[in-house]
C-alpha cells in the first residue's frame, strides 16, 4: 500500500509528539520510572487463564479484549448508523409531511443531546424494560447517535445529485424507489464517502463512553489495568496507539476506495 502525503503528515506529527514527550522527560527533569515491560502482557501472554481452565496457550490480555470489543462494537454501530442513516436522510426529502417532520425531529433531538446521555437512557431506561445487555444498549446508542449525523449527509449527497435524474427516471417508467435505488443513491454515496469516513472515524473515538455503563472496551479494560498498577502514562499511550490502529486503518480503507470509485468513473 502506498502512503500519500497525508499519510506523512500524520506520520510526521506522531514522530514530533513522541520527540515532544522524550525532551520534557529527559530534558526538563520530570522524574518517571517506566514500565513498559509489563505492556505485552497486557496486550497477550502465554500462560492459564483460571482453574477452570488450566491449559497454557497464548490468550489475550486486558487491552487486547478491550480492542477487540472496542472494533465488534465500533462494526456494528457503523452498520446500523449507514441502515438508519440511509432511511433518514430518504425521509428528510419526503413529500409527506409527516415522514419529513418526524425524520426531522429525530435528526435534530439526537445531535443536540449529549452521547453520554443518550448512553444512559438507553441502558438504564430502554434497556430495562427491553433486558437489552450491556453490549446491546451500547451499540443502540451509538448507532442511533451515528444515523442522526449519517441522515444528514445522505441526505446532502441525494440533494448534490441534479434533480433532473430523477425526473429522466421517472419518465423511464421506473418508480421512485426505483430510481433512487439504482440511479441516484450509487451516485450519492460516492460523493459521501469523505463525510462519511469522518464520521465513523468520530464514531470509533466516541465508542470510548461506553465504558461508563461497565461495558469492558478498551477505555474500561484501560482504566481497570490503571486501577491495579497505576502505570499511567504507558496505559494511556498503547490505548492511543490501538485507536489510532483503527481509525487509520479506516482512513487507509476509504482512501482506497475513492481511488477505486475514481478509476471506475
Amino acid at each position: 500500500m502506498t502512503f500519500n502525503k497525508r499519510s506523512l503528515i500524520t506520520v510526521g506529527i506522531l514522530s514530533i509528539i513522541t520527540a515532544s514527550i522524550y525532551y520534557f522527560f529527559t530534558q526538563k527533569g520530570i522524574i518517571y520510572i517506566w514500565h513498559w515491560e509489563k505492556i505485552p502482557e497486557m496486550l497477550f501472554y502465554y500462560g492459564s487463564k483460571s482453574a477452570d481452565d488450566p491449559t497454557p496457550k497464548f490468550r489475550m490480555g486486558v487491552l487486547m479484549m478491550g480492542f477487540v470489543l472496542t472494533l465488534k462494537i465500533s462494526v456494528f454501530s457503523i452498520f446500523f448508523g449507514i441502515i438508519i442513516g440511509t432511511v433518514v436522510g430518504i425521509a428528510r426529502l419526503s413529500h409527506e409531511p409527516v415522514t419529513r417532520g418526524l425524520s426531522l425531529s429525530y435528526v435534530e433531538l439526537i445531535r443536540n443531546t449529549p452521547l453520554l446521555v443518550q448512553i444512559y437512557i438507553i441502558y438504564f431506561f430502554v434497556g430495562s424494560i427491553l433486558r437489552l445487555s450491556a453490549f446491546a444498549a451500547g451499540t443502540a446508542a451509538l448507532s442511533i447517535f451515528a444515523g442522526a449525523y449519517v441522515g444528514e449527509i445522505v441526505r446532502a449527497g441525494i440533494q448534490s445529485i441534479h434533480k433532473g435524474q430523477m425526473e429522466a427516471s421517472r419518465s423511464l417508467g421506473m418508480s421512485y424507489g426505483r430510481a433512487m435505488r439504482h440511479i441516484i443513491l450509487p451516485q450519492a454515496f460516492k460523493r459521501i464517502i469523505p463525510p462519511l469516513a469522518g464520521q465513523f472515524i468520530s464514531l470509533i473515538k466516541d465508542s470510548s463512553l461506553v465504558s461508563v455503563i461497565a461495558l469492558a472496551d478498551l477505555m474500561f479494560q484501560a482504566q481497570q489495568a490503571f486501577a491495579r498498577t497505576y502505570y499511567a502514562f504507558e496505559i494511556y499511550f498503547t490505548v492511543a496507539l490501538l485507536y489510532l490502529v483503527m481509525t487509520f486503518t479506516l482512513s487507509m480503507a476509504t482512501q482506497y476506495i475513492e481511488r477505486r470509485l475514481a478509476i471506475s468513473d
